[in-house]
């Protein structure tokens, strides 16, 4: 600022931007905030609820402006905050980072009745129900508002949830009135953190404000989103290599028995299953299996019967076809003898080995 400029400049102002500049110099985080519509009892009653963590200072707007002119080449992105004070501007300082201040001053606001002229910091809703009020006048005023009503069971009732007021619109006499009377309080009274610098950045108030539980909520997803992917793909972390070492187990232990492969770890269940495939084809296959020496061979005769003559007659071919099926099913009932035999011996000779 050039020299002749300067000397017209009030002392007190000067010890005011001189103040900015140290602060500006001195806390690493950096906030815009707006106290339009802050009562001063509320101010007052915040001021002392952050002392020692923040410190909060508001002068005019032109004063800001010279406190980041000076800093700029010092304190990276300073002059980018101008561009938010808007409304009754203020500072405030901290060395806490950015989220941990929007949530300090979000928990110290309180709802409050809308005002005409207010600007809607979101959209304001009215909701569909009934009401305390007796029919009357208060019917048309509602239509005013755009706010549907009718009469239900004696009261006036909302028929349909409502915008009466879009978020950055400002707010009717009208509107403000009916809000009032319905207990709606749509506004907060509370700092307006608008802006954040940290670093050369800057942080807006739609990035500050998060809904907690809904971030703790996509972080548990992510998680278990995460989780699940590493057991599909096979991947071995220190959270999943229980369960890939227990399905890996599992799926031998399924090929072993599908394949018929001898182990230690299935052969209770090959045996098992050799006797089930066994007894499955004998009550299938009506066969009646006599107990015999391994050596023995079993020889099946057709019968022949005898007419009262007691002369031999030929077999018919009936007789002769169902011969030949039970000597087929004989057989089958050998191969599947042979098997559990099989696998019976090598169970013993692994047990032998292990002993």
């Amino acid at each position: 600022m050039p020299e002749a400029i300067q000397t017209h400049v009030a002392e007190y102002k000067k010890e005011i931007v001189k103040e900015l500049v140290s602060l500006i110099n001195d806390y690493p985080i950096i906030g815009v905030v707006n106290m339009e519509n802050l009562p001063a009892p509320q101010l007052q009653s915040m001021r002392a609820q952050l002392r020692g963590k923040f410190f909060l200072t508001m002068t005019k707007r032109r004063l800001i402006k010279l406190a980041f002119e000076k800093t700029k080449d010092k304190k990276k992105g300073i002059e980018l905050l101008e561009a938010h004070l808007g409304g009754m501007p203020a500072l405030i300082f901290t060395k806490e980072n950015p989220f941990r201040l929007s949530k300090t001053l979000q928990k110290n606001k309180s709802p409050a009745p809308a005002k005409a002229g207010q600007t809607a910091p979101r959209d304001i809703i009215v909701n569909k129900g009934s009401t305390s009020f007796a029919p009357g006048p208060i019917i048309g005023e509602l239509a005013v508002a755009g706010i549907k009503a009718g009469v239900e069971g004696g009261k006036v009732a909302i028929k349909e949830d409502t915008v009466v007021v879009k978020a950055g619109e400002k707010i009717k006499p009208k509107v403000a009135e009916v809000l009032t009377r319905l207990g709606v309080q749509p506004m907060e009274v509370g700092l307006d953190l608008v802006a954040v610098l940290e670093n050369g950045l800057i942080y807006k108030r739609d990035v500050l404000s998060i809904d907690e539980s809904e971030y703790k909520n996509r972080l548990a997803n992510a998680s278990r989103w995460a989780f699940n992917l590493a057991n599909y793909a096979g991947y071995p972390t220190k959270e999943t290599i229980r369960l890939l070492i227990g399905k890996a187990y599992n799926d031998s232990k399924v090929l072993g028995l599908s394949q018929n492969i001898f182990n230690k770890e299935i052969i209770d269940l090959l045996l098992g299953k050799a006797e089930q495939q066994m007894l499955s084809l004998k009550t299938t296959a009506n066969i009646q299996v006599v107990e015999h020496d391994k050596n023995e061979e079993v020889h099946a005769e057709p019968k022949i019967e005898k007419d009262a003559s007691s002369e031999i007659r030929a077999p018919t071919r009936e007789e002769l076809e169902a011969n030949i099926k039970m000597r087929e099913k004989q057989k089958e009932v050998k191969e599947v003898e042979k098997i559990y035999h099989d696998i019976h011996k090598k169970a013993i000779e692994e047990q032998d080995k292990k002993e």
